[in-house]
């Protein structure tokens, strides 16, 4: 018999950006394991976290994902839950669900997807790295840039790399960015065979690898935020664009008229994708900074100022993927994804009988 300390995860009720809650439950286990049927429901006080009023606060945590706990070490999980209703419906802030019957919806498209996740390191209220007054030298050597001058909080980004790969969150890179304290790591295929690519799947490792990315930089004294404009001024924001294929996509056969299909079908919807696409978006997509303007649309092939830019060797092998460059940092992943299951997967006729 294993005791194993279980990290139960969720996302709360704040509006109007949702944030990460834990705690933390002793759980007897027969053999080591990552089956959520293992682990079992627990109910929490809803109205301390914006998801209940404090007369009938109890909600439930549904296990939907585990992964190793790469903190604590060997037999101990990092649990990841969907909140329910006392009645076992989802509640209103669980946005995972809807993606969940998307995705079943689409499975035959076989959908894959993919999130660049950028972040802003604080150190109190400053950006880490910068100076206590003015500003460091304008942008420009610090993307991808080596050197104590140049580059900030690389100690906790290794760290957390290594604890995504421990955990078993599909990790694939991570590199400094356009502004000084400011990183990203992407999630998504790595070309393993055993791993699946898939919407809930992908979505599901990017919230864990936020809340590890929370809670070591509290052993740093290091905060991390995902504000689209996190410093005013002459500087790049902070978004997370989305790399998405589905089997058309990614058949040298089909691939680029479905790539150019599903560009046709983002543009109808822009102003809808545009609307969970995180808050103070506004910010960020000023037309400037790598950025289409909120209001516009524009698509094109290698254009880091599109709204959706295909990659220049997908263009040229004829087949790929198309990223999504619109969401902001803070945007929600399963909102993100949902979005375009439904506007490139989903039938316009469809989408009523789907999504309802």
């Amino acid at each position: 018999m294993l005791i194993s300390q279980a990290t139960y995860i969720w996302i709360d009720g704040s509006n109007p950006t949702q944030t990460l809650r834990s705690k933390m439950k002793v759980i007897p286990l027969a053999a080591p394991t990552r089956n959520p049927s293992d682990f079992p429901q627990w109910s929490f006080d809803g109205s301390s976290t914006y998801q209940a009023v404090g007369h009938d606060s109890d909600l439930i945590l549904q296990p939907v994902c585990v992964l190793d706990d790469p903190i604590i070490g060997k037999s101990n999980y990092l649990v990841l839950c969907e909140v329910l209703n006392p009645d076992g419906a989802p509640h209103i802030s669980n946005k995972r669900a809807r993606l969940v019957k998307l995705q079943k919806a689409t499975a035959v498209q076989d959908p894959w997807i993919g999130f660049e996740q950028e972040y802003t390191l604080f150190d109190g209220q400053q950006p880490l790295g910068w100076p206590d007054r003015g500003y460091p030298a304008p942008q420009g050597p610090f993307y991808c840039g080596v050197g104590a001058d140049e580059v900030f909080g690389r100690e906790l980004v290794d760290e957390h790399a290594q604890a995504c790969i421990d955990a078993g969150i599909m990790l694939y890179g991570t590199n400094a960015e356009v502004m000084p304290g400011q990183w990203e790591f992407q999630v998504g295929y790595r070309g393993i065979a055993s791993e699946t690519a898939d919407p809930v799947t992908v979505s599901d490792h990017l919230w864990l690898a936020r809340w590890l990315l929370y809670r070591l930089g509290e052993d740093h004294g290091i905060s991390a935020t995902l504000h689209p404009k996190p410093v005013k001024g002459d500087w790049n924001g902070a978004g997370k664009h989305t790399n998405f294929s589905t089997q058309a996509m990614r058949n040298p056969k089909t691939g680029m008229a479905a790539i150019e299909e599903a560009v046709q079908a983002l543009e109808k919807r822009h102003n809808a994708h545009i609307a969970v696409y995180g808050h103070d978006l506004e910010l960020r997509l000023t037309g400037k900074h790598e950025t289409a303007h909120m209001s516009q649309f524009l698509a094109g092939v290698g254009h880091r100022g599109a709204s959706i830019r295909i990659p220049r060797p997908v263009a040229t092998q004829g087949c790929g993927y198309l990223e999504d460059r619109r969401p902001g940092a803070n945007a929600n992943p399963y909102e993100v994804a949902a979005m375009l299951l439904e506007t490139i997967c989903v039938s316009q006729k469809e989408h009523e009988a789907v999504v309802c």
